[in-house]
């Protein structure tokens, strides 16, 4: 038995007794020597929290059982949805690496992670098979993905052509890379742009020739990077400047009361069933893209000019059925 099957073993033995059991009947039980047994009682007292007592009348362990507390059980057994979702998307991100920088660089977590995987008794080895992502409308980075990588965790200045897809131009950038962002089945750059002197996010799959220059990037600190990218919608940075007010109707109101669209959206429910969100944002694109899925569900109350273009771009797109 490996360490993880003794402790399980362990836990078993103890959450099932009443009184104590003395060490040598642990030690067969276990099929380890008296250090190896005291080793795992120290393993899951002081990282497990496990309740273990040493009661010397009865010259045992037992599980310490006070009035009111639950039923001790081991932690491990049960992973949270996002905890499995994480370990899934890990050994995913692990498995597409295929070679490079960032797959070096893991080579040791990736090592425990299959080991934890593969413990029977955790039954974790169906995690990649039985737990979908769908890639919608996924973009491939491609090469450029290792060299953004490469110089982002190098530390160096990165030079790269740009093909923007809103103003469909092609530009040569010279930029210090700062974080790599997965965002909506893309991969995307955030970076000091020399040439504009700001912040920008680039699309890596638009990034074409890159190049990992020898002169060392501009660092930012984290509070301002944070600042700039995680308060205004979606993926394009900068600070909020205005509030959307969005009332979705009572049907479509049981999905949204429970998406989470920004982490400072203020969301309520009204008196005739529908919900009234409310959400920071500078760039309204990405906005009118998520509002003109709901189609009829919802409806712009403010600002003005956000309210303005929804109703253009729905105007449109009637045009094109009449």
């Amino acid at each position: 038995m490996d360490k993880f099957d003794r402790i399980f073993q362990l836990h078993s033995i103890l959450a099932n007794r009443r009184t104590p059991i003395d060490v040598d009947s642990l030690m067969a039980r276990l099929e380890c020597s008296r250090p190896t047994l005291f080793r795992i009682i120290a393993t899951m007292k002081d990282h497990l929290n496990a309740p273990i007592e040493f009661d010397r009348e009865r010259g045992g362990f037992m599980y310490r059982r006070a009035s009111g507390e639950e039923t001790y059980e081991l932690p491990g057994l049960w992973f949270s949805p996002a905890e499995l979702q994480s370990l899934a998307v890990m050994q995913r991100i692990v498995r597409d690496l295929g070679g490079g920088l960032l797959a070096e660089q893991m080579s040791a977590i990736t090592k425990h992670l299959n080991q934890l995987v593969k413990h029977r008794r955790l039954n974790l080895g169906e995690a990649a098979a039985r737990i979908r992502f769908p890639g919608v409308a996924s973009r491939i980075a491609g090469e450029a993905f290792q060299v953004a990588a490469s110089a982002t965790l190098q530390r160096r200045k990165l030079w790269f052509e740009y093909h923007s897809r809103g103003s469909n131009r092609q530009s040569e950038r010279t930029v210090s890379p700062q974080r790599l962002t997965h965002y909506r089945e893309a991969w995307y750059l955030d970076a000091w742009d020399e040439a504009s002197d700001e912040l920008r996010t680039f699309s890596l799959d638009r990034v074409h020739r890159a190049k990992v220059l020898e002169e060392t990037a501009l660092d930012l600190p984290d509070p301002d990077l944070d600042s700039h990218y995680a308060s205004a919608y979606g993926i394009f940075g900068g600070k909020a400047d205005q509030v959307a007010v969005l009332r979705f109707s009572a049907e479509r109101a049981r999905w949204v009361a429970d998406e989470a669209w920004h982490p400072q959206q203020q969301g309520k429910s009204l008196q005739d069933g529908r919900y009234e969100l409310r959400i920071p944002y500078r760039d309204s694109r990405e906005l009118v893209m998520d509002i003109m899925r709901h189609g009829s569900h919802v409806e712009v109350i403010e600002p003005a000019a956000l309210r303005d273009e929804v109703r253009k771009q729905l105007e449109t797109a009637a045009r094109q059925y009449s």
